[in-house]
């Protein structure tokens, strides 16, 4: 397999500047320089080509045909490329990962901190997103005032969202706290907790995701850290 095709694909620049790299003697493979672009090829099956490592200025990379992301999203950061008012999610992540087209899975407010989702997979990207999935999703919400035993019932019963003709209801709707609620939902409509809380009577001081389908969001992710999803993480997503 050629080596600047590996490069290109795994987010190193265009072509030309993979073939840069390696040029310029910054491409090792075990330890041992790859300086000739022209002849860097890698004999390399197709059923091993997963575990195949390759270093880049001395840090090590694994090839990944698609790329599967968790990030514990801080606030103060738009799920955006193009954002309006504050830093992108992918300022958090290294270049390579958003060169090679990463995009969010849904997205969260600005001021919404928790579990993100990012993939360059189309159809993963739609599997979690389609209402027609049906992937819950859990959060915690902070709320203003109290909460009370009328707002739960209506949420798990349904509230009207405006602009909506339907009411909308929660899967699930737990007080945690005297102003703590975890609050599971299957759609992704726009700020749809927030508005659901508010339609209940009450209003989202904090708003935090936890879980998506059978994933919850690892403890020893730190706000603003990433990881790689591995095949155990992928199987509990899917899990519901």
């Amino acid at each position: 397999m050629d080596l600047e095709r590996i490069l290109f694909t795994q987010g190193f620049g265009s072509r030309r500047q993979c073939r840069a790299l390696i040029a310029d003697g910054r491409v090792s493979i075990a330890g041992s320089s790859c300086s000739n672009a022209a002849n860097a090829t890698i004999d390399i099956a197709s059923d091993t080509l997963a575990s195949f490592e390759f270093q880049v200025d001395g840090a090590t990379w694994r090839y990944r045909e698609k790329a599967y992301l968790v990030l514990n999203k801080p606030p103060g950061y738009e799920c955006s490329r193009d954002p309006q008012h504050h830093l992108s999610v992918f300022h958090l992540l290294p270049p390579r990962l958003t060169e090679r087209g990463v995009q969010c899975v849904g997205r969260l407010d600005q001021d919404t901190t928790g579990l993100l989702l990012l993939s360059d997979d189309g159809a993963f990207v739609h599997a979690f997103t389609s209402p027609k999935r049906k992937v819950p999703k859990v959060y915690l919400a902070t709320t203003r005032h109290p909460l009370d035993d009328a707002q739960l019932l209506a949420l798990r019963n349904g509230v009207l969202l405006h602009g909506e003709s339907q009411p909308v209801a929660a899967v699930s709707a737990e007080q945690r706290d005297e102003r703590q609620l975890e609050l599971s939902v299957l759609e992704g409509k726009y700020h749809q907790v927030k508005r659901m809380v508010a339609a209940a009577g009450n209003r989202v001081e904090k708003l935090h995701r936890e879980r998506i389908g059978g994933f919850a969001l690892p403890d020893e992710l730190a706000e603003g850290q990433w990881r790689w999803l591995d095949d155990a993480d992928l199987a509990m997503l899917r899990h519901c």
